[in-house]
């Protein structure tokens, strides 16, 4: 072999340097890379780097999964090539506010979360995760999981839990928090009271061991049974525990209508008081005589960071809140779980109390009782009733809606599913466009095919991020598109301590979203919800393509991700 002397080298390399630097950064990723060999290369497109930064024009070279070259890679090689003429190269969207849960075992193809953009998504909200339960919940669990899904867990910890979906493919990468109800009802149970002492060490225990288990955060719903039930006082006491390396705290406030600026101040007092950072979960002024409140909400988070606290919002992109139907009646007639919620129902003297509550309540939204459509029903005598209207129902049974809607409940166990349009457009828009706001569908995985079609879903469960970008940034400008894209991006994966997701940058992992901005809307409906968007032809995740040309792939690269 030819030997060359060290001056003749130093030479030669700085000619080549200096050759390279006098054409330009461009040619000299082309020095660099020629011959070079990628996976995959995304070349011709405008990438958005989810950081609010001006789009610009590059080639992306993916290579293990990773993205290792954001440059001008004409002279390079892949195994594939996907010319992103005319496309946006997005980071993969991250969805920071799901209710997928076990529902990756139903639908691992994660459907209506890929076609959507949405990459990885953040479970466990509303105070409510799978994990951790008692003994005699696994055994529940793991009797019908077995038959259906062919696993079993090993006990109720966090965990088990994720050890088992470690185990699963699924399409989109998986985060969980964990639940303050759920920990509520292992350690105390479904009633209205104060924890002994006994039972708040058993929280406080809990809560620490499901975080070092891998949960991400915390997670309460104030307007659930039985999280509702927790006071302030005892929700501080045990954040404290939640370990440093997490410190999150998402909360479905304590009221989203009336009172929603005193639950505000009640979550950024939890927070600060706890030392945690806080997550408003899908703010709203809900109900038409709150509309005006959306500035004093944000005013109140704006407050707060001026205050030194780490505070964000999500929200979803539509004026119609999901929820359950018995969350249109009074909190104390929901004390002791479904049974005895249905048996109040029943009882003359408690019923005339909940009408009152129950009517003021409908009155306040966009259509009153007319506002209240019934989404999932149980009871195949009432199935005929799904996609209707309470009003509408009413007439059907002619009855009063609120006694409609009682049947409903006492002939459903409880258990009966709604949308409620409580939200106005302004408020909606001025809330999508704060900077500390990001976008999330707190909805769980769909797809329009048996078993998971049997329910009407929100249009959100579809469409939130297409609709982020066509309606509010194309139609309405509430924002540039650089920064709607970092509200779906960098934003919730700084938030949740995701690392190296949620950005297009080097050595960050290839989750990756290519959209054509003209094209790109939401289908879905409210009636007619189990629609795909358009204008999403690829998406990757852990740089395996699962969205290829509109169609999914079949391909199942997600991960489980742990705090």
């Amino acid at each position: 072999m030819k030997k060359i002397n060290r001056r003749k080298f130093i030479e030669n390399t700085s000619l080549l340097t200096t050759s390279a630097f006098a054409l330009g950064s461009a040619d000299l990723s082309r020095v660099f890379y020629k011959g070079s060999s990628f996976d995959i290369i995304i070349k011709n497109g405008m990438v958005i780097d989810g950081m609010g930064s001006k789009e610009f024009r590059a080639d992306v070279g993916i290579l293990n999964g990773k993205i290792t070259a954001i440059e001008d890679l004409s002279s390079a090689s892949a195994n594939r090539v996907i010319d992103a003429s005319g496309l946006k190269v997005a980071p993969g969207f991250i969805d920071i506010h799901t209710h997928t849960d076990l529902g990756v075992l139903r639908n691992p193809k994660g459907e209506s979360k890929i076609r959507q953009g949405v990459t990885t998504e953040i479970s466990g909200n509303c105070g409510d995760s799978f994990a951790p339960v008692s003994k005699e919940a696994v055994k529940r669990a793991n009797k019908h999981y077995s038959e259906k899904y062919g696993f079993t867990l090993k006990d109720g910890s966090m965990a088990s839990y994720i050890e088992m979906l470690k185990t699963r493919d699924f399409s989109v990468n998986q985060a969980t928090l964990l639940g303050m109800g759920t920990i509520r009802e292992l350690c105390v149970g479904m009633d209205d009271r104060p924890p002994t002492a006994d039972e708040m060490r058993c929280m406080k225990y809990e809560v620490e061991k499901a975080i070092n288990e891998g949960a991400v955060g915390v997670a309460t719903g104030l307007e659930y049974t039985p999280g509702s039930f927790a006071s302030t006082e005892e929700l501080i006491e045990i954040f404290k525990m939640i370990p440093d390396k997490v410190k999150l705290y998402a909360t479905h406030m304590r009221n989203e209508d009336d009172t929603g600026e005193e639950a505000v101040e009640e979550a950024i007092m939890i927070a600060r008081d706890s030392g945690c950072r806080l997550q408003m979960s899908h703010l709203k002024a809900s109900g038409k005589s709150n509309w005006h409140k959306a500035e004093s909400l944000l005013r109140l988070m704006d407050e707060a960071v001026k205050s030194g606290m780490e505070v964000h919002a999500d929200r979803y992109t539509y004026v119609a809140y999901q929820t359950g139907l018995a969350n249109m009646f009074p909190m104390w007639a929901r004390d002791g779980g479904s049974k005895a919620f249905v048996k109040r129902l029943k009882i003359d003297a408690h019923v005339k109390k909940i009408r009152k509550y129950s009517n003021k309540k409908a009155s306040n939204l966009d259509g009153e009782w007319g506002g209240v459509v019934v989404t999932r029903i149980h009871n195949k005598d009432y199935e005929q009733f799904k996609g209707m209207s309470v009003k509408d129902i009413a007439i059907e049974m002619n009855k009063e809606p609120f006694d409609a809607a009682v049947e409903l409940l006492i002939n459903n166990n409880g258990n009966v599913g709604m949308v409620g349009f409580g939200m106005s457009e302004k408020s909606t828009e001025l809330i999508l466009s704060h900077p500390r706001v990001m976008i999330a569908s707190d909805a769980g995985a769909h797809a329009p095919y048996p078993p998971i079609n049997n329910s009407i879903a929100h249009p959100r469960a579809y469409g939130t991020f297409p609709r982020a970008i066509a309606k509010y940034v194309r139609e309405r400008n509430i924002c540039s598109l650089e920064e709607m894209v970092k509200k779906m991006t960098s934003l919730p994966a700084e938030k949740i301590h995701l690392k190296n997701r949620g950005r297009i940058a080097k050595d960050f992992y290839a989750d990756i979203t290519l959209f054509d901005y003209n094209t790109v809307q939401d289908k879905a409906t409210f009636i007619d919800s189990h629609q795909y968007p358009d204008g999403i032809p690829y998406v990757l995740v852990n740089g395996k393509v699962v969205v290829d040309k509109g169609d999914h792939t079949g391909a199942m690269p997600g991960e489980m991700i742990t705090s």
